[in-house]
């Protein structure tokens, strides 16, 4: 019986030598960001630890409430500056150098083909579009890691996705893993690897990649993945130019999987998660009579130069509902400066946006947009549950940038498609 993509990789870091159903692994990077990582730290200090495994397979990213919206988050930075200069920590990010975790560390080529990766943050399984085994794991968990280097990890079964067709115009990653999410359900892929596969898939750049992956986690994956390619080879190498020796694999063709599911992408139109789960997808035609408060454009889901381009295609020389408030959240610097040279940021500034400096931000109801009792947005991020963005009483829904840009022009949900250019 030959083997899938995520057992291989794992097979290859088990300290064991074997693949059995808990393997005590070895992890090529670990990370944390300013919530989360306070928590480790304060872990690792009271379990009396003196030194790290390696201080350059470590990252401690400042993403989440950066600029510091108060003390507290403040005092979080701090203990994350501090601990990085006890221990010599290589990749300490504070918001001049970083940005949004999961957008930031391929960037910046801290990640590639087949590493193990463990992040304190659910969203670690972004790194899957890489062909990485990339897991969230909790607090204590990177504490220990953090120190010796090495994480104890179930092998999940895998669930196989097979995308064919041409898509539909305005339909991209974000559109087909709110569909495959609204058809499979919040716990659909529970504790399992989602592996997307497919001509379409094949097809989709890397951004859309990284948007379908960053997602699996709402499926209740323990990751998602998709097997290398040309043009993963292309990004990581950009990323990283002193790479040598690249390598990668695929899945067996006798590879077994719990599941296989097939999905003609020609059937999806835009999607809409709507309240209280990302599974509540619907066609955005079913959702044209919601007015909205606020729409955000950011986050670690579609924060990326291509989300960007996206909405301002379909921005350019409109403005946006009066009384509308309209946020948009270039994911890193580097994004930002990139979007500024294309006028991207000048088309979102002409429209009436709010242009915010790369942050987490209102994903998680963080700063930078937080709702009131009653109020409804649109955002392209990847959580819509209850009281996400504020008020237990506010109502969040998730699409693509392309609806974003086109309902924040008409002040309620709509479909790209009706826009005229």
């Amino acid at each position: 019986m030959g083997l899938t993509l995520i057992q291989k990789i794992l097979l290859k870091h088990s300290l064991s030598g074997k693949l059995k159903d808990f393997i005590y692994a070895k992890v090529d990077f670990c990370f944390g960001n300013d919530i989360t990582a306070p928590l480790a730290v304060k872990e690792f200090n009271k379990a009396g630890f003196d030194s790290v495994f390696d201080p350059n397979k470590i990252g401690l990213i400042c993403d989440h409430f950066t600029p510091a919206r108060d003390q507290k988050a403040a005092n979080n930075v701090k203990l994350l500056k501090q601990f990085s200069r006890q221990f010599k920590i290589k990749h300490f990010y504070d918001i001049e150098a970083c940005g949004v975790e999961h957008v930031f560390l391929p960037e910046a080529g801290l990640v590639k083909s087949l590493d193990l990766v463990i992040g304190a943050d659910s969203h670690t399984c972004t790194y899957g579009a890489l062909g990485a085994a990339s897991f969230g794991v909790g607090s204590t968990d990177l504490a220990a890691a953090m120190k010796e280097g090495k994480c104890w990890l179930r092998v999940p079964e895998s669930l196989k996705f097979v995308y064919q067709g041409k898509l539909n115009p305005w339909v991209g990653g974000k559109d087909l893993i709110l569909y495959t999410i609204g058809k499979i359900g919040v716990d659909g892929a529970l504790y399992k690897v989602m592996e997307f596969s497919g001509e379409a898939i094949r097809k989709l750049e890397m951004d859309d990649r990284f948007t379908m992956c960053n997602m699996a986690i709402e499926a209740g994956g323990k990751t998602g993945i998709i097997e290398p390619d040309e043009k993963t080879v292309q990004y990581i190498k950009t990323a990283n130019p002193k790479l040598k020796n690249f390598k990668f694999e695929k899945s067996d063709p006798d590879a077994a999987y719990a599941r296989v599911i097939n999905i003609d992408v020609g059937r999806i139109k835009p999607q809409v998660a709507c309240p209280h789960l990302p599974s509540n997808s619907k066609s955005v035609k079913e959702c044209v009579k919601v007015k909205l408060d606020q729409v955000v454009i950011g986050s670690c889901t579609n924060g990326r130069l291509s989300d960007l381009a996206i909405a301002a295609k379909i921005l350019r020389g409109k403005k946006i509902k009066k009384g509308l408030r309209a946020i948009v959240i270039p994911a890193t610097p580097k994004i930002y400066d990139q979007a500024e040279k294309k006028k991207y940021l000048q088309i979102f500034s002409e429209a009436g946006f709010i242009i915010s400096p790369a942050t987490c931000g209102p994903c998680l109801g963080g700063h930078t947009g937080i709702l009131d009792k009653g109020e409804v947005a649109l955002a392209t991020t990847n959580r819509n549950f209850i009281g996400r963005m504020g008020s237990p009483e506010s109502f969040v829904y998730l699409s693509s940038p392309a609806v974003a840009a086109a309902s924040a022009i008409t002040g309620r949900i709509t479909d790209p498609n009706e826009i005229k250019g």
